[in-house]
Parts: C-alpha cells; sequence; structure tokens
C-alpha cells in the first residue's frame, strides 16, 4: 500500500501550519464532484451568497451537509481522511467538526480575505486540520494562500464579517489585529483534483478572487483531534450550532461531530 504521507508532511504541517499533500485523495474526485454538483443545486438554509457589483458571478459557501449529501458522507467514513489527520495532528483521536462548500463562479470578483479559522469557531485547542480539496485544476494565483508559523500568534486574530469587514463579535478586545503578512513566509501552490492543502485553523490564509473564465469549486472538512474542546464564543459562531447546549472546557458531542478516529 503506498504511504500517503511521510515524516516531512508531518513536520512542515507542524511547524508551518499549513503543508501541501499531493494525489492523496485522487480516486475520490469523481464521488466528490458528484456531491458538489448536487450541493449547487440544492443548496442549505445555511448557504451565503457573496457577490461584487463590479463581476457577475457569485460566490457561494454552505457548511455543514455531509448528512445530506452522501457522496460528502462516503467520503468522509470511508476514505483515508481520519487516518491523515491523525498523523499530522500527532493525536490518537479525530473528531468531524463539519464539512464547508466554496463554490465561484467564473469573474465572481469576491477574494477569500486574510483570517484564522479558529476565531469564528466554538472550539479552542492546537490539535485542529482543515483540509482544502480543489475540484478543478487551479494555478497558484487562484489557489489558497498560507502565512507559514501564524499558527503560532500569542493570540487569535479578529474575525470580521466578510461581507462589510465589521468585526464579527462585539467583544473583540480579545483578539488582535492581522499581523503584517510581508512578515511571514507566504505558502500557495499549484493544485490538482486529488491534492489537498492541510493546514491548523489558527493558520492565517485566504484566497484570491475568480477573475477567471472556469468556476472554482472547493471542499473543505474541518477535524479536530485530543485536545480540541468546546469554547463559548462572545456571540454567533460561523457555522453555528444553536442548542449545542455545551460548557466551556467539553469535548464535543458525539452525536453532532462523529468521532472518526480512536486509537
Amino acid at each position: 500500500m503506498k504511504t500517503l504521507i511521510d515524516k516531512s508532511d508531518i513536520r512542515s504541517f507542524n511547524e508551518d501550519g499549513v503543508v501541501i499533500l499531493r494525489g492523496v485523495f485522487s480516486e475520490w474526485i469523481d464521488t466528490l464532484v458528484k456531491g458538489a454538483e448536487r450541493h449547487i443545486k440544492n443548496p442549505s438554509e445555511r448557504a451565503l451568497i457573496h457577490h461584487q457589483e463590479k463581476h457577475k458571478g457569485q460566490f457561494l459557501e454552505d457548511f455543514c451537509n455531509w448528512r445530506h449529501i452522501p457522496e460528502y458522507s462516503d467520503f468522509v467514513f470511508n476514505s483515508s481522511l481520519a487516518s491523515i489527520a491523525s498523523s499530522l495532528m500527532k493525536s490518537e483521536s479525530v473528531q468531524l467538526f463539519h464539512d464547508h462548500f466554496f463554490y465561484k463562479e467564473t469573474n465572481s470578483g469576491v477574494p477569500t480575505p486574510w483570517h484564522q479559522d479558529m476565531p469564528y469557531y466554538c472550539v479552542s485547542g492546537e490539535q485542529t486540520i482543515s483540509f482544502w480539496l480543489p475540484l478543478e485544476s487551479r494555478e497558484k494565483g487562484v489557489s489558497l494562500k498560507s502565512l507559514a508559523g501564524s499558527h503560532k500568534l500569542n493570540k487569535e486574530v479578529r474575525p470580521t464579517s466578510w461581507s462589510n469587514n465589521e468585526n464579527f463579535y462585539e467583544d473583540s478586545d480579545v483578539f488582535m489585529d492581522l499581523p503584517d503578512t510581508n512578515e511571514f513566509e507566504l505558502k500557495e501552490w499549484r493544485t490538482e483534483p486529488g491534492d489537498a492543502i492541510a493546514f491548523n485553523f489558527k493558520t492565517v490564509h485566504g484566497a484570491n478572487a475568480n477573475l477567471t473564465n472556469k468556476i472554482s469549486r472547493t471542499l473543505s472538512f474541518r477535524l479536530l483531534g485530543d485536545d480540541a474542546v468546546y469554547k463559548q464564543r462572545p456571540g454567533r459562531t460561523s457555522p453555528s450550532f444553536p442548542d449545542i447546549n455545551q460548557k466551556d472546557g467539553e469535548h464535543l458531542r458525539e452525536d453532532w461531530f462523529p468521532t472518526l478516529v480512536n486509537s
């Protein structure tokens, strides 16, 4: 059996907070494309639409659909996703947090701004991981870009609403401003379907607007490791989990967030 990742991948993920994994999910692309096509036709009530007045295309993002899209569920439970996550996070357990779908139409003109994922989430911990999976070939200029080492910042970066750049929470003093991006090594790669970029929830990342004449479909799967626990935020999180009924420091409830690996 082919080894999907090696020690250098694990080292890069933990030191840089991000790593490119070539071809690790190639056999799953047809399944995920089928799921994405189903998803575009039937977005959930959580879906958000972003639009730039000067551009015709739209940017759709949607969350938490693995229970409703069988192709996503098949991938989560039957691919090597969880085992790779366990190795990269150095975690004995792996728990699914949520899936996240991005669909940028041609010439959508809407960038994904620099941000960390963690401040938007109802979790805290060091052992966290997102897998960013492009469903089409992606030139470096429209692929994910990350700031190496930014997952080691002393404070979380202040989250903002992407539509108007206003503070996401009223109490924003616990966060820091976005640091000077020029102080970090920029990590960005040309990607092909089957590749994945894995990064920590605290890694600062973003993506340029799709100004090409090609659509852009990307799936992300967010996973939690041993030390990840519930964190009450000073407002609604994104995605939001109303009625979660949990307290700070508790592991997330498994009926909502299933355990995929438990060594």
